[in-house]
């Protein structure tokens, strides 16, 4: 994990979490407390583009397969491709994250406040260097089975593929400073993200 270069900036808080344990819960309780955050997704959705950095790229690699009607990258079709072959998403992951990590680093360049970067491959993807320290959104695996077929549609099976295509969750605890559990109602989940958020901004307050 990456050291402040001034004095003055805030720290810079690393947000992850297996698919739909609730990142995006405490991404939105992290907001109401006025925290300014960086969504590597949204920044992936850009690099997927048309004209994004990465979109060349990802169709020459897959093919002109994984583009939809209108021109632009089928994600639930580019999905099947790699979340079922683990060599076929690290090939994916090759060429996106390099283009997140540079959007990424230019706006922690550009920002001397605190930052809370929301990325699910935060660790994989090499965005934990740039952090101070780590937050890992947790809940059980048959809750995360429940949440996509509910959310997104998916049968047991899209589900599973999604979740097993992700390092295992006990890889992120190993390395979390703080782990947040999101197994229960949503007081509780905020309660622990807003003592975490004061622990933080108390240690940097004492040079820590």
């Amino acid at each position: 994990m990456s050291q402040s270069g001034g004095g003055a900036r805030g720290p810079v808080i690393g947000l992850t979490g297996n698919i739909v344990c609730g990142k995006s819960t405490v991404l939105g309780i992290v907001r109401e407390l006025g925290v300014r955050t960086i969504d590597a997704d949204e920044l992936t959705h850009r690099a997927l583009a048309p004209d994004g950095a990465a979109f060349d790229g990802v169709v020459a690699a897959f093919g002109p397969s994984i583009l939809g009607e209108s021109g632009g990258i089928d994600r639930r079709v580019l999905g099947r491709r790699v979340f079922s072959d683990a060599a076929q998403l690290r090939r994916l992951e090759e060429l996106v994250h390099p283009c997140v990590r540079a959007e990424i680093n230019c706006i922690l360049a550009t920002t001397a406040s605190t930052v809370v970067v929301d990325a699910i491959k935060l660790i994989e993807g090499g965005l934990a260097q740039l952090c101070e320290e780590v937050w890992v959104v947790r809940c059980r695996p048959e809750q995360q089975v429940a949440r996509l077929v509910m959310r997104n549609g998916y049968t047991r099976e899209e589900a599973l593929l999604r979740i097993r295509a992700q390092s295992p969750q006990e890889e992120k605890l190993r390395v979390a400073n703080v782990v947040i559990d999101n197994e229960n109602d949503l007081e509780e989940t905020r309660r622990q993200v807003v003592a975490a958020w004061e622990r933080a901004r108390s240690q940097k307050g004492r040079g820590a």
